[in-house]
């Protein structure tokens, strides 16, 4: 059996993990593409085997929610989907491996859990140096004030501007236009 990174490189897998009610998930679609099985096939499976599937490990979205991924990703890529797509959590797409049998999903699966497991060490390490960041900030604060400023606007939101940019075409009213005319 080939190994689990050489199927599925993880950075694939990380486009895959969306956050949809405060839970990290990966769509019927994208798990079926990562399986290489058709989304009917994998959604049969589980249909059949539903009582692995409890509410959190796997939901179905809300039409709100599909609305708003298909609005996120564009249009085009979700033609004729006529069910909404259902998400399945880390511990859902564990219980995918139970259900789907063959080398391949198992060697996904094993690819997707370290994906997992990779995301959260990197937001645990993300958390711990704020920590530090801040505890410095308090021992330090008058020597290192400008220092601490700038790691603070490096870690915070992005601010969204307040107007918006770029060319806009203005109406003129029906007055001006005609002064216009008559200057030339």
């Amino acid at each position: 059996m080939a190994k689990s990174s050489e199927i599925i490189p993880v950075e694939r897998i990380q486009k895959c993990i969306l956050l949809i009610r405060n839970h990290k998930v990966i769509l019927d679609r994208d798990m079926a593409a990562l399986y290489g099985v058709e989304t009917r096939d994998l959604n049969k499976a589980v249909t059949r085997n539903i009582e692995r599937f409890p509410k959190d490990f796997m939901f179905r979205l809300n039409k709100r929610e599909f609305e708003n991924l298909k609005f996120h990703f564009g249009t085009s890529s979700w033609g004729g989907t006529r069910k909404l797509p259902r998400a399945f959590t880390e511990q859902g797409v564990a219980m995918l491996s139970s259900v789907l049998r063959s080398e391949r999903a198992v060697a996904v699966n094993i690819a997707i859990m370290r994906t997992f497991v990779k995301l959260r060490e990197i937001l645990g390490s993300n958390e711990l140096l704020r920590h530090k960041i801040e505890s410095m900030e308090r021992k330090y604060d008058k020597q290192f004030k400008v220092v601490f400023e700038v790691l603070g606007e490096m870690l915070a939101e992005p601010e969204k501007p307040e107007e918006p940019f770029g060319f806009h075409a203005r109406k003129i009213s029906k007055k001006k236009a005609s002064r216009k005319k008559t200057k030339k």
